[in-house]
């Protein structure tokens, strides 16, 4: 992959020169191991097994076919890949991408081999949001474009292997979807990853039962746009030396749209192959995502009612700047895919759209100056928000889901000192399902959070606070009387600029406390402890020490526990 500093240093960063050492090298990237069932029966098979010399436009395709010794295919509780890589000698770091039924499951890269002993790594990725593509035989596709030639000797040899947990009462199936839909090329023979610009288009048709929709997006920078954060935007490149900067700015976004409406974006994150800036910063511990690039996902389920009418309907993948023209130098690697899950029901998902609020690009600003020696500063910030709501009825359950999103910034300064600051987000989900036509019976599940730092006026410490509440709950009205039950959960957690601070984590379910805890500089001196239903009541000391009561709230609380 391209050096950064590549027009200044015109030699080859690789690490053929690099001293010989004594052992193996043994690459790694940080990361949490996958969370499987360590005490489950599991079953390892072999997918592939190759030696990547030159391989430009020869990708190893393999024929898979799931196990039956760990259970009935599908019913597994969780999946991981193991991927083993030895090579030795002088080469560039590659890009890989593995592709299973047409779809993109995994995009990883090689890092930079040295000679002697050479390196090795291993890589455990968990894919069990796959299972429905392993549950059924298909072509398994790794793409790694490597290339032989004087100074370029390194070979990478490769193993993978998938281990398959069989579920049991005890590790019961994991949670999956009905169906994936592929976006990408179905390409045989190779990966099946696009390149844009141009943006990369198909139709899809989903099946008429849907109800839930999620895209999940693949995108990395290629040649000139591989380290994209470090373009300079294109009204100071002339206040640059020249050829030591690329121009469409540092920002980039990846977009999905469905037939032409933006349905979602990501802010990508910056990976730093193995090869990048400074190779030997990446020995043996590689950038963050070098093996095991993030990906990005989005929730399409508001545009069910327009997508379950049995007709095609057009995706589109792209990535843009934040320039005026909104274009990017060279090429993104993309590719996607559709988790569907349908109803029961075979009947037709219908609804609207009733809100479609967002704007094709995000808002972006640029500015900058040009100092007497010659330093040149330039900042480029970005906001996006993309606001649908949608009603859908699904066979005989309407669902309704309610995202909302409010953050934003207040500054204000005096001569230079902050008087007034308020930093926000406060997130909210609802998901509300209708049991029954009559709207009688329903749930609803509830995820909210007010996160604020806060600084009113200078008289007042500045304070942060951070609260998030779920809550789950089920109503049936009828004639004869009406009935339900519910759970709600709160941790809130408080500190200022005068020393204060205060933690409490508190849970209730069927109108009963069933966890309390409370911490930190504001909290009770004797926290009182909640008494489980069926023992007695200590009435009296608590009736005492509510009219004691040490401040307005703990009598509250008092009051409501005793």
């Amino acid at each position: 992959m391209r050096m950064l500093l590549s027009r200044l240093i015109p030699a080859i960063i690789a690490l053929a020169p690099f001293v010989a050492r004594a052992a193996v090298l043994v690459d790694f990237q940080v990361t949490q191991p996958p969370p499987v069932p360590v005490d489950a029966q599991s079953c390892t098979i072999q997918i592939l097994q190759r030696d990547f010399a030159f391989s430009f436009g020869s990708a190893e395709v393999v024929q898979f076919t799931p196990p039956t010794d760990c259970g009935i295919a599908g019913s597994w509780a969780a999946v991981t890949l193991n991927f083993t890589v030895t090579s030795n000698g002088t080469q560039f770091d590659r890009l890989g991408i593995f592709t299973f039924q047409n779809v993109e499951i995994w995009r990883t890269s090689t890092p930079e081999p040295s000679r002697g002993d050479g390196i090795i790594w291993t890589y455990v990725k968990d894919v069990t949001r796959y299972i429905p593509l392993f549950a059924k035989p298909g072509p398994f596709i790794l793409q790694l474009d490597n290339l032989i030639q004087p100074g370029l000797d390194g070979v990478y040899s490769t193993t993978l292997h998938a281990t398959f947990y069989a579920s049991s009462p005890r590790h019961p199936p994991a949670k999956k979807s009905d169906l994936i839909l592929p976006l990408s090329t179905f390409a045989n023979n190779t990966g099946n990853d696009a390149s844009v610009p141009p943006s990369f288009s198909l139709n899809v048709t989903l099946p008429q039962n849907a109800v839930e929709l999620y895209a999940e997006l693949y995108a990395s920078g290629n040649g000139n746009e591989e380290f994209w954060y470090f373009n300079a935007a294109n009204q100071f490149i002339q206040n640059l030396p020249q050829g030591t900067a690329l121009g469409q700015g540092p920002f980039r976004e990846v977009r999905l749209l469905v037939d032409g409406q933006v349905a979602g974006a990501a802010f990508p994150y910056a990976t730093i192959f193995t090869g990048g800036i400074v190779p030997t910063a990446w020995r043996p511990i590689t950038s963050y995502g070098a093996l095991d690039l993030p990906t990005y996902f989005l929730d399409l389920t508001p545009f069910i009612p327009i997508l379950t009418d049995g007709k095609p309907h057009l995706f589109t993948i792209d990535v843009v700047s934040a320039e005026t023209d909104h274009t990017i130098l060279q090429n993104w690697f993309v590719s996607g895919l559709l988790q569907v899950f349908t109803d029961p029901s075979p009947r037709r998902t219908i609804g609207n759209i009733t809100s479609h609020v967002t704007s094709p690009f995000a808002v972006t600003t640029t500015t900058g100056s040009v100092g007497a020696n010659g330093d040149v500063n330039i900042a480029v910030s970005a906001t996006r928000k993309i606001h649908i709501e949608a009603d859908i009825l699904a066979g005989n359950t309407a669902i309704q889901n309610v995202k909302q999103t409010a953050t934003g910034q207040v500054t204000s300064t005096h001569n230079g000192v902050p008087t007034v600051v308020d930093t926000f987000s406060y997130p909210l989900n609802i998901n509300l399902t209708l049991l029954n036509p009559s709207g009688s019976s329903f749930k609803a599940a509830f995820d909210h959070s007010y996160v604020r730092d806060l600084l009113p006026f200078p008289s007042i410490p500045k304070s942060t606070i951070q609260e998030h509440q779920t809550a789950l709950g089920f109503f049936q009205t009828a004639s004869t009387g009406n009935t339900g039950n519910g759970t709600n959960n709160n941790v809130l957690d408080y500190v200022d600029a005068a020393g204060n601070s205060y933690h409490r984590q508190v849970n209730a379910a069927l109108n009963n406390i069933t966890l309390d805890i409370q911490t930190g500089t504001l909290a009770p001196i004797a926290q009182i402890q909640h008494t489980p239903v069926g023992r007695q009541r200590p009435s009296r000391q608590c009736e005492v020490a509510w009219r004691k009561g040490i401040t307005e709230s703990i009598a509250i609380l008092y009051s409501v526990l005793c």
